[in-house]
């Protein structure tokens, strides 16, 4: 089955949600950190810079030992650590979502004060380590999602996905310059929540491409055969169907194990987001 049309939006998608955290994150540590004389200005543009290149050094690092390991192995040796690097990608976007939802609010909040305190105090080493930190797990949560990615689907050559998170990279640029300085037009909630809701579909496409994978390991049985046939309404191998099957785990001729994993898989999101009920205690 070719994936590229799905691929190709898929590692745009997600270099362009992380890279905007990222974004979001370097943007608050500078606003915050930014604030005093020329000279404190200077050290702190230093420590931001030490700290992002220090991040993306650590991402870069977890992609080389990913490869690397991958290049010792041969035969169904990669295609486990495929198939595991595929599941892992679905259960971290699962994970950041619901991190997003429950913590990810306050972020803004708890990153302020220690910027500026860094700052006020002259602890450049501090506020260094801290956009390290950020930028370190927000690349390396970019390096799984991507490795999943491209590990589970096939078609696109390097320069296509080059093309891809470049296109991504450019579109976070302009969504966080959009969202910094057009915040009367944009909203804030409403582009989580669409990002959340294409990240799980992403999800979504993850595990199937993970159950499929196991089941060609052997690692597991389909338990059936096709439950049924709607390839000839929307074919998943090729044209619309394959976009649609790439990105969300659609399957014109699906299999029981796959379909019950693909409904627990949504049964267990509905659960997770379901709105929380507020208790009015009686005075």
């Amino acid at each position: 089955m070719t994936l590229t049309g799905a691929q190709a939006f898929q590692v745009t998608f997600v270099v362009w949600r992380e890279s905007l955290e990222a974004l979001l994150v370097v943007g608050i540590l500078a606003t915050w950190s930014l604030r005093g004389g020329p000279e404190r200005k200077r050290k702190a543009c230093l420590a931001l810079a030490a700290g992002i290149a220090s991040g993306l050094l650590l991402a870069l690092s977890l992609a080389v030992v990913l490869v690397s390991f991958e290049s010792f192995l041969s035969g169904d040796g990669q295609d486990i650590l495929q198939f595991v690097m595929v599941a892992a990608a679905a259960c971290l976007i699962v994970h950041m979502v619901m991190w997003m939802r429950r913590g990810g609010g306050q972020m803004s909040s708890e990153l302020r004060p220690v910027a500026r305190r860094s700052s006020e105090l002259g602890n450049w080493l501090g506020l260094s380590i801290l956009t390290a930190v950020a930028i370190g797990r927000e690349g390396s949560e970019t390096v799984v999602f991507l490795y999943g990615l491209l590990a589970g689907a096939s078609g696109a050559g390097v320069i296509s996905n080059l093309v891809s998170a470049t296109l991504g990279l450019f579109a976070a640029s302009l969504s966080y310059l959009m969202l910094r300085w057009g915040a009367n037009a944009l909203s804030w909630n409403l582009f989580f929540r669409v990002s959340e809701a294409l990240l799980l579909v992403v999800g979504a496409g993850l595990l199937m491409t993970a159950v499929d994978r196991a089941i060609g390991l052997g690692l597991v049985a389909p338990l059936s055969g096709p439950i049924w046939d709607t390839s000839r309404v929307l074919d998943d191998g090729s044209g619309l169907g394959a976009f649609i099957a790439g990105l969300s785990g659609y399957r014109a001729r699906p299999e029981l194990l796959p379909l019950l994993l693909y409904a627990a898989y949504w049964l267990a999101i509905g659960y997770l987001l379901r709105p929380r009920r507020q208790l009015l205690l009686a005075a």
